[in-house]
């Protein structure tokens, strides 16, 4: 499996720099932290930085720095590996469901999605290089850590990545409105399961829809006629949660 970008991030906030920090997955390059700040008196992160070198700014330098951002008052700049540009197959998990991002393009929906897909256990997201958001600053900084958490894998080719995991047995499963659809709930997610959402404009892209296997849709009863995609996806991978949970 390829690392496609294994570059430096940026990150600010108490939550994203804890779960950076314990995860002790990548570089730590530079951390700052303004002076008396809220991050400053937080106990646990304390705890966590005694074994890290801190930069200490007073707080004119610090605006200067982060004038357009509400950083709690610390910044983490680190690197490693946090995007894949290859698909595992999956053949020794009998459990596992992926989540497609096709045209996602709003970094905050990609960052939103990314914290609610992790708190729900899904295994990784795969988004398309030309098609979806990229993973930068702002997308992680979104996730609250979250994107610690997750596998992240970008493609080229979103249509033929799905052919080669149906290959592999997984069920796909795309979320649209149409008149083939089934309810959401109706669907069976056990086993090894891929779920395709589109941004609430564009959709699924029609190659990418006609390659899943299934068509979920969530019926609309009040006067808007579409949801946001963090939370189409949001209800979705909580129903494929409760499914499993149940047959536990």
């Amino acid at each position: 499996m390829n690392n496609s970008n294994n570059q430096i991030f940026t990150c600010t906030g108490i939550n994203n720099a804890i779960s950076i920090l314990e995860s002790k997955k990548y570089s730590i390059e530079n951390i700052n932290i303004l002076e008396n700040s809220k991050a400053e008196k937080d106990k646990k992160l304390n705890f966590i930085l005694r074994s890290h070198v801190v930069n200490k700014i007073n707080k004119e330098t610090y605006k200067k720095k982060f004038a357009s951002k509400k950083t709690q008052g610390i910044s983490i700049t680190f690197s490693g590996e946090l995007v894949y540009d290859e698909i595992p197959d999956y053949s020794d998990k009998n459990n596992i469901c992926l989540l497609v991002l096709d045209q996602v393009e709003d970094p905050q929906n990609f960052g939103q999605i990314i914290r609610t897909v992790e708190c729900a256990g899904i295994d990784g997201i795969i988004f398309s290089k030309h098609y979806s958001a990229p993973l930068t600053d702002t997308v992680l900084e979104v996730s609250q850590g979250a994107f610690v958490n997750m596998n992240f894998y970008e493609v080229t080719n979103i249509r033929n990545e799905l052919k080669t995991l149906k290959n592999n047995n997984f069920w796909t499963i795309g979320l649209e409105n149409s008149i083939d659809a089934k309810p959401w709930y109706s669907i069976e997610y056990s086993g090894k399961t891929v779920i395709v959402v589109g941004s609430e404009g564009k959709g699924i892209r029609k190659k990418v829809l006609e390659t899943c296997d299934f068509i979920a849709t969530i019926p609309m009863q009040g006067m808007t006629n579409s949801l946001n995609v963090g939370a189409a996806t949001a209800a979705i991978v909580f129903e494929r949660l409760r499914q499993k949970l149940e047959k536990k």
